[in-house]
């Protein structure tokens, strides 16, 4: 829908959010139900509600708890019943700098200001602290937007006494609570204030009349901001960025204009205009984001325009190069499969309307942001918040390596015809082990992530994780791939709860990029082995049915279990005796 791409329309928003809700629910008719609380120092009805919209669209149906007007600290400290049987999986705390208690003075002394900054920050800390004890799920707290007045005009920044100075002190302490703390999230308001216009955003019309702290059309860019947060943290992020070429990267078309009649680069003003959107583009890659090229161009040439001197990005820079005169949907489906990602990992960026629309339209999924004007590339693909970051793994850091190396097994794969003689021939060595302490963050982002090979769908928190680690009740594998053409990383997921001689599999996933290569066996063979040294009779498996994940469907069968139960929904339950299991003896290595 339109109303949700940048720049957002907040009439439409409010006004029709109850149309805008059921045609998203029409659309997606099986989200992802997530539990959200709303902590507000001020009135959160119209945050649950926006925010309810623009998680719908990302696929997540947020059902919501709200406390009392300004009952945010109590809620967390001494909580209720219903916040309590509620059991949140993500709390938000809507906070801003109404809700500081004190302020300095120009009377006020530096030991007392800072007496005063410990005291309100750890009138937070406590409350986060409480709540990470009790509820153990994700929490986002709002840093301080700042009032739209200054007592003390431009030195209210710097001066120990001023109410800006004041602020930005504490809004440090909470940054460095975030680095230290993991599953705790800032919502940038001191950002989205200065974004929106800070005399607009704090119109006291709203507070004094409603108790909104900011103003009601405000609310939407808000609850954009805290849902990009939270689809972040549920995998739902894009993941790869496709980029038309003339006019895109570049001025000009390179075919007509040649090399050298193409703008980039600092000679003229239009040329720093796309050198600095391809800079941003780079940089993209250092989050684990994933470039592409779908263009109408020839290969030759479209390679020569980002072979150009003065360029940023070079073809090394993207995972698969569509320089072809085919329509882009199809080379856009081609990209999709040649990387294994669905269609809806996709952001694709063009300045040609037309090609927009088309791709809009056949491929529903893919997110097509409105380009106007190369001078707003860089606004419109950043506000869109496609590539919101929650964590960083390792794996991010590398992905397009991961990728072109395994461009590099499928050249390989082409050259044999026998299928057993290329695996062999990549030289596999598997890391399979008990879930392990640096390894725990790419668990939970797998969880949050996989979705083809994802057979319960379960997602977990790091906390969610390092629980079922520690609990002896489970048994917990995660499974690393090297090969000779580069490590693919934490590929592969298992977790079963033991429940007397049964061993329930409640989590099972795999990442797209290692199918057919025989890992699935080899976490297999581990996990019977394992279960059956702990005194394991039988393994039961579920498989629980999604939009994405048919593809396992019959993934038990293909492993020796016999399926015991199936509903109406197509949800399945297996079970494999451990004693007649058959192991599969994957061609890899495997280090235990």
């Amino acid at each position: 829908m339109d109303c949700f791409q940048y720049p957002l329309d907040t009439e439409q928003l409010l006004r029709k959010k109850r149309r805008i809700r059921r045609e998203l629910m029409a659309q997606n008719p099986h989200p992802l139900k997530k539990k959200i609380a709303i902590l507000g120092g001020s009135t959160t009805n119209e945050v649950a509600d926006q925010l309810g919209l623009f998680l719908l669209q990302y696929g997540i149906e947020a059902d919501f708890y709200q406390s009392e007007y300004g009952q945010y600290w109590q809620d967390a400290m001494f909580g209720s019943p219903e916040l309590d049987s509620f059991a949140p999986d993500i709390i938000y705390i809507h906070t801003t700098w109404r809700n500081i208690t004190q302020f300095p003075t120009t009377r006020s002394k530096p030991q007392e200001i800072d007496e005063m900054l410990e005291a309100e920050f750890s009138h937070f800390t406590t409350m986060w602290h409480t709540i990470a004890e009790k509820f153990h799920c994700p929490v986002i707290q709002n840093n301080f937007d700042r009032p739209n007045y200054r007592l003390m005009g431009n030195r209210d920044i710097y001066d120990p006494c001023g109410r800006s100075n004041f602020i930005s002190r504490l809004n440090q302490k909470f940054y460095q609570y975030a680095a230290e703390h993991q599953d705790f999230y800032i919502n940038d308001i001191d950002y989205l204030s200065a974004d929106y216009g800070l005399t607009a955003w704090g119109d006291a019309f709203y507070w004094h009349m409603y108790k909104y702290a900011m103003c009601l059309d405000a609310i939407p860019s808000l609850a954009n901001s805290i849902a990009n947060i939270i689809k972040s943290i549920y995998g739902k992020n894009k993941k790869a960025l496709v980029l038309d070429l003339d006019n895109t990267l570049w001025g000009g078309v390179v075919g007509d204009d040649g090399v050298d009649g193409i703008a980039i680069g600092p000679e003229v003003p239009e040329g720093q205009v796309y050198a600095e959107f391809q800079s941003y583009c780079k940089a993209l890659r250092s989050i684990g984001v994933i470039l592409a090229v779908d263009s109408k161009n020839d290969e030759t040439n479209a390679l020569a325009g980002l072979n150009h001197p003065d360029g940023v990005l070079r073809p090394d820079d993207f995972v698969s190069i569509q320089a072809n005169w085919d329509n882009k949907d199809v080379n856009l489906n081609r990209i999709a499969q040649e990387l294994s990602l669905g269609v809806d990992s996709f952001v694709f960026a063009d300045d040609n309307p037309a090609e927009r629309a088309i791709v809009a339209a056949q491929i529903p999924g893919v997110a097509v942001p409105p380009l106007d004007g190369a001078e707003n590339y860089i606004k419109m693909l950043d506000h869109g918040g496609y590539f919101e970051v929650t964590t960083l793994s390792g794996e991010d850091l590398k992905k397009t390596e991961l990728y072109h190396a395994n461009a590099q097994r499928r050249k390989a794969e082409a050259a044999f015809t026998d299928y057993t003689d290329y695996l062999r021939s990549l030289e596999m060595k598997a890391t399979i082990r008990g879930f392990e302490n640096i390894y725990i963050q790419r668990i939970a982002q797998l969880t949050n992530k996989s979705n083809q090979f994802n057979l319960t769908t379960l997602r977990c928190s790091e906390d969610d994780i390092r629980a079922m680690a520690e609990n002896p009740a489970w048994l917990c594998l995660y499974g690393k791939l090297v090969d000779k053409f580069g490590d693919n990383g934490v590929v592969t997921v298992v977790a079963g709860e033991q429940q007397e001689d049964a061993l329930h599999l409640r989590l099972w996933l795999m990442s797209c990029r290692v199918l057919k290569r025989g890992m699935e066996d080899a976490m297999m063979d581990c996990l019977v082995k394992d279960a059956a040294a702990r005194g394991v009779a039988k393994v039961i498996g579920y498989y629980y049915p999604t939009a994405k994940n048919a593809m396992v469907k019959d993934f038990y069968a293909r492993m020796g279990f016999t399926q015991t139960a199936a509903d109406d929904a197509g949800n399945t339950t297996w079970e494999l005796d451990t004693a007649s299991y058959a192991e599969k003896h994957p061609q890899m290595e495997i280090e235990r």
